[in-house]
């Protein structure tokens, strides 16, 4: 099986700038057993795989495999290949992520995965929900994968995807792309976090100033899948007022919606200069020194 003809199980193939980033349901039922591909659960709530799986799923956990246990970084580049090697994945070897929330932590995954230089890494479209609401198979049992040989990666792409403060900060004072995802509550300074989430230390509210303000749910159907082209390229593009090819920064609360406004600008639309802040406001929120807006400014709520 020729795994670059993933994505072109879309309805709607050349849609996307990158359809081959996409694969569906119904195709990756029919390829669960492929040897070319790893199918990976990454969740906000991480019981959840513990209570029913896609068969021969891996399970990659945000905060024990994906985060340095001491500093408030991404693991060490042999951490990264070793993590890698215990599930079975080698440099060829097609990744494929979904999860819950619409895919928001199977995007977190996506992207940092392509932080280390992965290159064969697709999303499952529609994630957790939909392939639960479709009726489609199911298991508890937990699959153990052969150990295999993944080298250590030669650096962290962090200059290409990865935004940091300083650079925010940059395109603030210069009035270059800074797209903030959250929720109109957030970015007007209302709250601190979403609804129902605890507070985790923010300072302060609003937003970094000169952002535009288009929360990432915007991307998402009902059903979780992502809308077509033209919907987000009206919703990013018409009235976002952002143009493929600048060099935008996306941020959020934790880096987790801004991967999924990240995938979206960089796999659908073909906006290669998106970078992902993922610091984001729990690092802005509390920074000294760095203005804050608060109010509608600037605000899209597409």
């Amino acid at each position: 099986m020729n795994v670059t003809s993933i994505g072109r199980s879309l309805s709607e193939p050349s849609e996307y700038a990158h359809p081959d980033a996409l694969v569906e349901a119904a195709w990756l039922e029919e390829h669960l057993a492929d040897p070319e591909i790893r199918i990976v659960e990454s969740n906000e709530d991480v019981l959840l795989y513990d209570l029913g799986h896609i068969p021969g799923a891996a399970h990659i956990d945000w905060r024990r495999d994906l985060q340095d246990d001491l500093i408030r970084d991404y693991p060490s580049v042999e951490r990264f290949a070793e993590l890698c090697s215990r599930h079975g994945i080698t440099p060829h070897t097609t990744v494929i992520f979904y999860g819950d929330k619409s895919n928001w932590w199977a995007c977190y995954a996506f992207w940092v995965f392509e932080l280390f230089g992965h290159s064969k890494l697709k999303i499952l479209n529609g994630g957790r929900e939909k392939w639960i609401r479709e009726d489609r198979p199911l298991t508890r049992a937990r699959h153990h994968f052969e150990t295999v040989e993944y080298p250590v990666p030669s650096r962290r792409r962090d200059v290409e995807i990865r935004a940091f403060a300083t650079d925010a900060l940059g395109h603030s004072e210069n009035a270059r792309p800074l797209l903030d995802v959250r929720s109109p509550g957030e970015f007007k300074g209302d709250v601190t976090h979403m609804p129902e989430y605890p507070q985790e230390g923010v300072l302060r509210g609003g937003h970094i100033p000169g952002a535009v303000n288009i929360p990432w749910k915007s991307a998402a159907n009902d059903d979780g899948t992502f809308k077509s082209r033209a919907e987000l390229s009206d919703i990013y593009e018409r009235q976002g007022g952002l143009q493929s090819g600048e060099d935008t920064i996306v941020y959020c609360r934790i880096g987790e919606r801004s991967s999924h406004t990240w995938f979206t600008l960089k796999y659908l639309l073909g906006h290669e200069g998106v970078r992902n802040y993922d610091g984001s406001w729990c690092e802005w929120g509390n920074r000294i020194g760095v203005p804050i807006a608060r109010g509608e400014t600037a605000s899209t709520n597409a």
